[in-house]
């Protein structure tokens, strides 16, 4: 009898292990796009949005920037009134990056000496889009953008100007639609930063993606005077160091190098001065010319676009063994050692529904099989010592309702035991704060309390965060904003 109860209850686990293939709910291209004349496709980055109650998906391409309707992710519609046409386009054309902020999306691109960066109004879709700024007075191209919304600041990577390269640039955009250049960057403490493809930002702390010079790690916190906390560029499967994402918690940066065969990283970040690669983890391709791409993280969730194998997701709740857990391979060309399919992802949507985009074949909307959970993430920052899992929790039966929340929260929950005043804070999908409520005072027993979410938070997906002081309690919940 013991032996058959094993069996039935490590079959799921055994299971659960075998990566399971996405449904796929919808796709979108167009005929009509000129391929790049590097890559033989039209296609590129990728970006979600809600807006008036409908979940857009943003594409590039090599004539601009494209917005679909996918609320209905069967149906996806384009806003044909909504598509911005680059400032640069054509078979040239291989690299757009997006992101957004109040209700205005930010446009790069990096091919060209005409481009520009374009603001544009996002407010008004499904209907239309409306560009504010199209201009290179701040710069002419950028790789990469990041917004630190909490901080209103936007990066700018890889940048080019009519007066020659710079590394980076810090913008402050509190004022969405004139940016102010805060500093440009090209060695920080005379240390010498030649490039940055990529950046990944929370509270000021900016992880650089350098490409073949490595891994930088700044505080940006005075833009004035930034200062070094580390560096690596001598590190296993060291390769062109292109993209990556810091868990929630603050202990790990999953990285991505760019090059045929390499796997993702997990970086321990703790300790910046001594920046270590704990792990390493892949698709167990056969393929050499594996690839991948972009790494984002929800959760204990991370999304990665492998350029011939698709996207990948891996469950991370223990950081240091990724497990392989779902894929969908966008790709149905031959695999070869150049760079083709799955460009970037997009797991954000309200819905759960996951965005990909493939060079060559346009938009995936994909049906996501897990709801991320930041419970079942066992790292613990780097300020606490004891794992969050090991904590006795008083806290039971916590119910945080209604979900989506448009105007109000509620959070409810039973106490076993008096404890310290709670605070309580909403964080972004990069682990920023963005809300918090201090000092609830609570009592054994149940509790309630009802929290006013402003109109001013844009929809989409947070975290919860409900901590007391003396760390007896910790605990976060996903919150969905929709309006």
């Amino acid at each position: 009898m013991r032996i058959i109860l094993f069996l039935l209850f490590g079959l799921p686990l055994f299971l659960k292990a075998q990566p399971t293939e996405l449904n796929l709910l919808g796709t979108w291209s167009d005929p009509t796009l000129p391929p790049s004349a590097a890559w033989n496709g039209p296609y590129n980055e990728i970006w979600g949005l809600v807006v008036n109650d409908h979940e857009i998906a943003v594409i590039g391409s090599t004539m601009g920037t494209h917005f679909i309707d996918v609320t209905d992710p069967t149906n996806p519609i384009e806003l044909t009134d909504a598509f911005v046409q680059g400032a640069t386009f054509g078979p040239a054309l291989v690299h757009r990056d997006f992101h957004d902020y109040q209700g205005f999306l930010y446009i790069v691109a990096d091919e060209d000496n005409n481009s520009t960066l374009q603001i544009v109004d996002i407010r008004n879709l499904p209907e239309s889009t409306t560009v504010v700024s199209d201009n290179s007075d701040l710069f002419i191209r950028s790789h990469n953008v990041f917004v630190d919304s909490t901080q209103a600041r936007l990066y700018a990577c890889g940048i080019r100007r009519a007066t020659g390269r710079d590394a980076m640039s810090i913008y402050d955009i509190s004022d969405p639609i004139n940016p102010i250049e805060l500093g440009v960057y090209n060695n920080v403490e005379n240390v010498e930063i030649p490039y940055v493809h990529d950046i990944f930002v929370r509270d000021h702390i900016a992880y650089l993606n350098s490409g073949n010079d490595g891994f930088f790690v700044i505080d940006f916190t005075d833009p004035a005077d930034p200062v070094l906390l580390g560096t690596m560029n001598d590190y296993v499967q060291a390769g062109y160091n292109h993209s990556g994402w810091l868990d929630h918690q603050g202990h790990y940066y999953f990285l991505a190098d760019e090059n045929h065969g390499l796997d993702l990283k997990v970086v321990d970040v703790c300790e910046p001065d001594d920046l270590e690669v704990v792990q390493t983890f892949g698709t167990d391709s056969d393929f050499e010319g594996s690839i991948p791409h972009n790494v984002l993280i929800d959760c204990n969730i991370l999304y990665a676009s492998w350029y011939y194998e698709g996207m990948q997701m891996f469950d991370i709740s223990d950081p240091t063994n990724p497990v392989r857990i779902g894929f969908y391979d966008t790709f149905d060309g031959p695999d070869i050692n150049s760079f083709a399919g799955n460009w970037g992802v997009y797991p954000y949507l309200p819905s759960g529904n996951i965005l990909a985009s493939d060079m060559q074949s346009g938009l995936f909307i994909l049906e996501n099989i897990v709801t991320p959970d930041c419970d079942a993430y066992t790292a613990t920052s780097c300020e606490n010592a004891v794992p969050v899992e090991e904590l006795y929790q008083p806290v039971k039966a916590l119910k945080v309702y209604p979900q989506p929340v448009r105007d109000q929260l509620t959070i409810d929950f039973f106490l076993e035991e008096p404890t310290a005043n709670l605070n309580l804070s909403l964080t972004d999908i990069s682990g920023r704060q963005v809300m918090a409520w201090n000092d609830f005072s609570v009592f054994t027993g149940e509790n309630k309390f009802d929290l006013d979410i402003p109109n001013s938070l844009n929809n989409g997906f947070y975290i919860m965060v409900i901590e007391n002081e003396d760390d007896t309690v910790r605990i976060t919940r996903k919150v969905v904003v929709q309006r």
